[in-house]
């Protein structure tokens, strides 16, 4: 099933991968240099920064996981398409 979404779907879910990527990114490093302070306070930027844009986008285009990781609005949110891989 096809969905017409706006544009700033593609936009704001583009930039939590971008996010995510540096998060990932900056989780390895920090793996093999647990004491760099400076990478810690990024990494920790970068996760609070995931939240702000995750909960934005959650609120406007509904939960990006399930399992508890995400909150629900009435009816349950999680059986509607598209989720967000399969965009």
């Amino acid at each position: 099933m096809k969905h017409a979404l706006p544009e700033h779907y593609y936009t704001q879910l583009k930039e939590l991968q971008a996010v995510d990527f540096v998060i990932v990114e900056l989780t390895l490093y920090l793996d093999t240099h647990p004491d760099d302070q400076q990478a810690l306070e990024q990494y920790n930027r970068f996760v609070h920064h995931r939240m702000q844009i995750a909960q934005q986008f959650q609120v406007e285009f509904g939960p990006l996981t399930s399992f508890g990781y995400s909150f629900s609005q009435a009816p349950w949110q999680w059986k509607e398409a598209p989720w967000p891989w399969q965009v």
